[in-house]
């Protein structure tokens, strides 16, 4: 495809997601904006959040890791399943009871304003950190194929990324979202489809179960990692993690769970986590597939693309036609906005709600507040986005988002648990010290941890170790009951 086709399928799809926004936007309020008034259907919810679930970092960085990884990938998902389990029934039940629409107003009510403020700012920088992941592979992507043709400078490519979001989900937030997520989604699992019929003819696997032969039989699609508990890929390390990975990334987070907060009740909210978590499963298996077909096609081509630029780099060969190409940027564009724009929502409502609480605001004035603070949060993106660039080079991204997810949701988890599995009250003044003083340790065993541990290396349960040591530390602080 050249840069023109490709810049006119960009302008026709979001011509698309805006004539959506008209619809769903007409009623510009902050309840629709924030909750989607309470009335999102519950199938539309769970089938959009498969999309933003995934994103351009799934869609990227799972196929081009399983040649390093093999398909160990797999047991972090496995691991997902359980916490989606736990969100469902522990989480859900305490955010719909309490009528949430930020959810970390729960710290306020259980410990107090200290306590509410460091849960939202961690909320704030894990999520702008991730979405920035996000919006960051797939900028470098559009960057690679359409505007280096036309020496338009990568800060300019992530401006324009950025400015699309806004333009269609300033009006209608989380209510737009819930339709174009949907969309999104379609198109993501439509391109991973055709992607995958493409190279298993190239391959000549005429079948499904020729395809099915050629996985089991690969070196690359080893799933369990049993041997070696030093290994970063140790089954149960990778288990644990993908769990608590799920109910920080999932169940803390404004993003995700302002999703499930705009069902009619929850029971459906409920409907929408199972069903979602169990479609999930067998979506990740499509993409690890996809990614040791990728592999093979590359070795069998003498393609030398590797790691997160596996994907692009073949699905835009002349070869590959018109239509898989298409499909390709159309899956691509689709997985990272449909993450990147309830990103840029949830942290525009975590910012109005949790950090200059809006309802403390004229009336008259919130609308006006609201509108400033999704320009604020979009030029925020920017910023940090163009700092990933001079940061993250030939790396895998899913792998440093993870990375850095233990580290922003450590506190999070710690807190929450505490709030919930405890009845200790706690002095509050102190908590934000435990905030930054977790992830600080949490680093630090990280980084000493072969020499700590024995030759023992540390994962992405480090996310595990950080909740430890900020529930460790909110001990430290807890009340005495008289």
């Amino acid at each position: 495809m050249s840069a023109t086709q490709i810049i006119l399928l960009i302008v026709a799809y979001f011509t698309v997601l805006i004539l959506i926004s008209y619809f769903t936007g007409k009623e510009d309020s902050n309840d629709a904006f924030f909750k989607a008034n309470k009335s999102a259907p519950w199938y539309l919810v769970a089938f959009g959040m498969i999309g933003a679930s995934l994103s351009g970092v799934t869609f990227i960085s799972v196929p081009g890791a399983v040649e390093t990884k093999q398909f160990g990938y797999m047991q972090v998902v496995f691991g997902y399943f359980f916490g989606y389990l736990v969100i469902a029934y522990i989480l859900l039940p305490i955010y719909y009871k309490l009528n949430l629409t930020s959810i970390y107003t729960y710290l306020r009510d259980r410990f107090g304003n200290t306590s509410y403020k460091t849960g939202s700012v961690a909320f704030l920088i894990s999520r702008t950190v991730g979405a920035a992941f996000r919006l960051f592979l797939v900028a470098k992507v559009l960057q690679l194929l359409v505007f280096n043709q036309f020496d338009i400078p990568f800060s300019i490519t992530v401006i324009i990324t950025i400015a699309l979001i806004w333009l269609y989900t300033f009006k209608g937030g989380i209510k737009t979202i819930i339709f174009t997520d949907t969309l999104q989604t379609a198109f993501m699992l439509i391109s991973v489809v055709v992607t995958i019929s493409f190279l298993a003819s190239a391959l000549d696997l005429n079948s499904l179960s020729e395809i099915y032969q050629n996985v089991k039989d690969s070196s690359m699609s080893k799933l369990f990692f049993l041997d070696n508990i030093n290994d970063p890929q140790y089954f149960v390390k990778s288990f644990l993690s993908g769990m608590f990975i799920t109910i920080t990334m999932t169940g803390l987070d404004q993003d995700m769970m302002q999703k499930n907060l705009t069902c009619k009740n929850l029971k459906e909210a409920q409907k929408n986590m199972i069903s979602f978590s169990i479609v999930l499963i067998f979506v990740n298996i499509l993409f690890l597939i996809l990614g040791l077909l990728l592999t093979q096609y590359a070795i069998k081509n003498g393609i030398t693309a590797r790691k997160d630029d596996l994907f692009p780099a073949i699905a835009m060969l002349p070869e590959i036609g018109m239509l898989t190409s298409s499909f390709f940027l159309l899956g691509l564009i689709a997985a990272a906005y449909s993450s990147a724009d309830s990103a840029l929502t949830s942290l525009t409502t975590s910012f109005c709600i949790d950090i200059i609480e809006l309802d403390k605001k004229p009336k008259t004035a919130q609308k006006k507040v609201r509108k400033r603070a999704h320009i604020f949060i979009s030029i925020l993106l920017v910023i940090v986005i163009i700092l990933f660039d001079s940061i993250f080079k030939d790396v895998s991204v899913i792998w440093e988002l993870f990375k850095a997810a233990g580290y922003t949701y450590g506190p999070l988890l710690g807190l929450f648990a505490f709030g919930i599995f405890t009845k200790n009250e706690l002095k509050d003044k102190y908590v934000w010290i435990i905030g930054i003083t977790a992830p600080i340790l949490s680093y630090i065993i990280n980084e000493y941890s072969a020499e700590i541990l024995n030759g023992y290396q540390i994962g992405f349960e480090i996310l595990l170790i950080n909740g430890l040591l900020t529930f460790l530390g909110l001990v430290l602080i807890r009340r005495k009951q008289h």
